[in-house]
């Protein structure tokens, strides 16, 4: 031993591929929906209500993978956007629930061939079997 730390070895840790593929679907996508005004979290918040049917704010910060403060930045942003709207929930008034107004509605239109097209880019890199055995694998992490 000669007292050095041991080695972390950066390029054989899984997080660190995961971490770098992630980001480089992430850009690519991102530079696409850059062009109508959006981010890939926000594309992602309004595919939650528009395609899952998702009203409630912590719902949608589930289903998307951010925490409540990042939802709520994003609502923010969406609504002044005039992207979504926001109003009192019908059966509990303390609870916010979210909408697509018919804009929303129009840029998701506008931008899917966008995120089709990254989706298609990636998955066409991988074999049937490969992009289920992937979405397997990473659940299994997740998990």
């Amino acid at each position: 031993m000669d007292g050095s730390p041991p080695k972390f070895g950066l390029h054989d840790s899984i997080g660190h591929h995961v971490t770098l593929a992630a980001r480089r679907i992430e850009r690519r996508v991102e530079d696409g929906l850059r062009a109508h005004k959006l981010t890939r979290t926000g594309w992602c918040v309004l595919v939650a209500v528009q395609e899952d049917g998702l009203k409630n704010p912590s719902e949608i910060a589930d289903f998307v993978g951010i925490d409540r403060t990042a939802t709520s930045r994003i609502l923010r942003q969406l609504e002044s956007d005039g992207l979504i709207a926001r109003q009192m929930g019908s059966e509990d008034r303390r609870t916010t629930e979210v909408a697509l107004t018919d804009l929303g509605r129009s840029r998701i239109q506008q931008a899917m061939p966008i995120c089709q097209e990254n989706i298609g880019h990636f998955s066409g890199k991988l074999t049937a079997s490969e992009t289920d055995e992937l979405k397997r694998l990473l659940l299994k992490l997740r998990g």
